[in-house]
């Protein structure tokens, strides 16, 4: 039979508290590649009436008893998700005896075998898959683990807090005991063994207290962990002195796994990270590899408050824990690096991915109102959306306000599983402000548009401003209110400065757009000239902005700026105009005034080479298909290249000057180096554009002498779309250079993925080298392509849909959850053109047919109903 069925739906407003009490908890693991047995025992008190109903998958039950009394057949039942036991004490003692085949795991949650190691994943409901257990976060517990082993395969036993005793059995065998004193959920739980290297430091807190580290990777590895070590101590001590919070456990492990499902996972007192995300060298990682460490090291170690020792109640409320901390993560990026290149590398990236789920089939609220797949529920909504509207809340209540309602949430919701009301009630406390309309932030998908009109009066000295907002209709949900729009604005004199202006600090304020419209009139000194008005500065709140500005206006304005957000974000403008028109009108040459603005701001921002290089990056694909409907990727595509060319030409000289110097040496992943290299990369990129074989010579030239991998895989990216002999010899190079190294041969596949023909993903994904088990192998060819190349993916003869279509087909028989965020990437089908749409709602309605499983036929009924 075949299984058409849309998963069944969850919803928040169903939510009751479990009725039972887990305060403490006892797991004894004898560890076995196929038959892994788990005997545990819990200490259960009743809350309220009804049955014990724990989760479990795929587990052979052997035994189970109440307070040492074996149970009968018929004191329970079993099915496939569940065991419920219908009639039980108030307080109890419930032992289970279960035996799992971790190896035979490939979807990689719960307890599983990664290059002969063992590995768990719990979140959202991996925990399921090790013992009978309420799977759900409002549970807490403490945990208590025992763990035997094969000594000599698996010399290192970790879990979760502290480790306590440890020793020799017979045949070979040892044991570890690791105790946690803190409550947490079943998803935070942890267990790996196996042979490691090990990079060891110390950190002491600033209540003095010790803290050994221990950064655990493959054998002869340990060197390559070096800058995670680092990356981990800086977050230690940011969070210290940003949050005022300190770690809590005398032990905080890191344990690297090649084969994981996501960049990495929070687990107290032991992260689980994809490998992608602690090994790092000079000669193997790019410094995209040393930030992104970087940042997502300092991500989990930051979840130790925002997410385990205060947890979510419910999976409705994961942005609580995922916004939240990925706020903190920023924050922590801007510190230690620049903040505006930070938070313009932050907005493209929500423009990117977030604007464009919002946008589609798949948009759905920060916090949803309900779900067929919790796994599916991991989006850049909740992630990215969730940290802007933390973002906005700092604007809109102020930095001290924000800063205090933090601390009142640390305070009052320690060890609890909380809620959205929960976190806002904490900044009303310290504001003052009631912020029941902000949370309808939470409650509605979709991106607010603010239209600005404004009108001059000179003769009084006055800019009247007529603001408005609106929110398309999304699925289920086709009228918006108005949410409270904090929007950072400023008046310029055009000179690099600010107009004075009454109520306005320093030519400065936070204009609050809580109505559908709103009009503000603002007096400038008499005699004034009329001021330019910078607005959303710094990008304040998550929207897309309307003024009717044409080119001379928004170069004006970007001359103008004093914020380098607005600075970008003008030229971005200008761009996309621009690819526009060139899609529109295909014979026109690019526009010479506008070529030579760009090129001139990246000149004069040169001694800022970070935020030049990004000058120099037209608008993405993924946000300009947004703006067209029906939209024409391959035409898109075409006419960026087009203004991309032109630029390059009119800049070949600054890049033939630039790239003489030599790269930064000896390497170190500095924020000046790496902004050295990014404009070194930028160049090269542009190099690329003009697409000639004399620019195929210089490429090969730079990539032959290239002493790191940032520029070395710039080079072969540059390379791969000048067909020829030198692309060729790169990539032969490449490979043959780099094959041992997982890693850097995932970037190999990406770069050419990301970039090539349907035909070239489909002869990656036959590669000898290509893992359909591994997740990293996989997306480096299949969400390249899908996610990245969107001219090739979206192709209108459909080769592009059917081969990706085909990868989730495979890959879903092993890893549900990859092949559904695989499928995501259909996410815009409805706005291509007609022969694209047809293919795509074919390969979709296919895989509907298909014996899918809940995870992918949750995302192929969401985008096709």
């Amino acid at each position: 039979m075949m299984r058409t069925d849309t998963p069944v739906s969850v919803k928040l407003e169903n939510y009751t508290p479990y009725p039972f009490a887990i305060e403490q908890a006892e797991l004894d693991f004898s560890l076995e590649p196929e038959a892994t047995r788990v005997r545990t025992k819990m200490m259960v008190k009743r809350l309220a009436p009804g049955a014990l109903v724990l989760d479990g998958v795929g587990l052979t039950l052997n035994g189970i008893s109440i307070d040492g009394q074996p149970l009968g057949d018929g004191d329970y039942k079993v099915d496939e998700e569940t065991l419920t036991i219908a009639s039980v004490p108030d307080t109890f003692e419930l032992e289970t005896d279960v035996t799992i085949n971790p190896k035979a795991n490939t979807a990689l949650s719960g307890l599983y075998i990664s290059a002969g190691r063992f590995c768990s994943q719990c979140e959202a409901t991996g925990f399921r898959r090790i013992t009978y257990w309420p799977d759900r976060p409002d549970v807490m517990s403490r945990f208590h683990v025992r763990m035997d082993a094969d000594k000599a395969k698996y010399p290192i036993l970790l879990s979760n807090g502290t480790p306590s005793k440890t020793g020799d059995l017979s045949d070979g065998r040892h044991f570890a005991e690791w105790d946690d004193p803190h409550p947490k959920p079943s998803y935070l739980f942890a267990l790996c063994a196996g042979d490691y290297d090990v990079w060891r430091d110390t950190f002491t807190t600033m209540n003095g207290d010790h803290v050994d580290l221990g950064v655990y990777v493959d054998k002869g590895q340990a060197k390559r962990a070096e800058w995670a070590m680092e990356s981990l101590k800086a977050s230690m001590k940011w969070d210290e002195e940003r949050f005022g919070r300190a770690y809590d456990l005398g032990v905080f492990n890191i344990v690297a796994v090649r084969d994981f499902n996501f960049g990495a996972m929070e687990n107290k007192g032991l992260n689980i990270f994809n490998s992608a995300y602690v090994l790092a060298s000079p000669d193997s990682a790019t410094d995209a590899d040393f930030e992104a460490i970087e940042s997502i090291v300092g991500h989990e170690y930051f979840h130790n408050w925002t997410g385990n020792r205060i947890t979510c109640r419910d999976w409705f409320q994961l942005c609580l824990k995922e916004g939240l901390t990925v706020f903190r993560d920023q924050e922590f990026s801007s510190d230690l690096r620049s903040r505006p290149v930070q938070r313009i590398k932050d907005v493209m990236t929500l423009r990117a991915r977030q604007f464009a789920e919002d946008a589609g089939p798949l948009a759905h609220p920060v916090r949803p109102q309900a779900y067929g797949s919790i796994d599916n529920l991991y989006t850049a909504t909740v992630y990215v959306k969730g940290a802007e509207l933390i973002r906005a809340l700092t604007v809109l209540i102020g930095d001290d306000a924000f800063n205090k309602g933090m601390q009142i949430y640390f305070d009052e919701f320690d060890g609890t599983a909380s809620t959205i009301e929960d976190f806002y009630s904490c900044f009303e406390k310290a504001s003052g402000k009631d912020l029941s309309q902000f949370r309808l932030w939470y409650a509605q998908a979709g991106t607010p548009e603010v239209t600005v009109e404004e009108a001059w009066d000179e003769t009084n000295a006055t800019l009247t401003l007529k603001l408005s907002q609106t929110t398309p209709a999304t699925p289920e949900q086709d009228t918006k209110k108005p949410v409270p729009i904090p929007l950072r604005t400023a008046l310029l004199d055009g000179k690099g400065g600010h107009v004075a202006a009454e109520g306005w600090e320093n030519g400065e304020t936070v204009i609050a757009l809580e109505e559908a419209e709103k009009t503000v009139t603002v007096k400038v000194p008499d005699g004034s000239p009329r001021p330019l008005l910078s607005i959303n500065r710094e990008f304040s709140a998550p929207i897309r902005l309307k003024r009717d500005l044409d080119q001379a206006a928004l170069l004006e304005l970007a001359a103008a700026e004093t914020d380098p957000f607005n600075i970008w974000d003008s030229f971005q403008s200008l761009a996309k105009a621009e690819i526009f028109r060139l899609l529109d009108e295909p014979q026109s040459p690019p526009d010479e005034a506008l070529v030579t603005a760009l090129a001139d701001a990246v000149r004069q921002n040169e001694q800022d080479p970070a935020f030049a290089a990004l000058l120099t990056v037209l608008p993405d694909i993924g946000e300009l298909f947004q703006e067209r409907d029906p939209a024409d990727p391959a035409g898109l595509d075409a006419a960026r290249k087009r203004l991309r060319k032109a630029l390059a030409e009119e800049m070949a000289s600054d890049a033939e000057r630039i790239l003489a110097k030599p790269s930064p040496e000896p390497f170190a992943p500095t924020p000046d180096q790496a902004g050295t290299r990014a404009m070194r990369t930028a160049m090269i990129g542009l190099t690329g554009a003009k697409g000639t074989p004399e620019a195929a010579s210089s490429l090969k030239a730079l990539f032959d002498g290239a002493s790191n991998m940032t520029e070395s895989l710039a080079c072969l990216r540059a390379l791969i779309s000048i067909p020829g002999k030198p692309r060729d010899e790169a990539i032969s190079t490449f490979y043959e250079t780099w094959k041992d190294n997982p890693l850097v041969i995932d970037k190999w596949f990406a770069v050419q993925a990301g970039q090539g023909t349907a035909d070239d993903a489909r002869r990656l994904s036959q590669h000898p080298d290509f893992d359909l088990s591994n997740p990293n192998r996989v997306r480096s060819v299949a969400a390249a392509f899908a996610m990245t190349n969107l001219a090739a993916f979206h192709a209108p003869d459909g080769d592009g849909h059917r081969v990706i279509g085909d990868i989730v087909a495979r890959i879903d028989k092993l890893n549900p959850a990859l092949a559904a965020r695989l499928l995501t990437s259909f996410e815009q089908w409805k706005k291509l053109e007609p022969k694209a749409r047809a293919s795509a709602e074919t390969v979709l309605t296919d895989l509907r047919a298909a014996r899918l499983s809940q995870n992918a036929m949750d995302i192929v009924a969401r985008a096709l109903d």
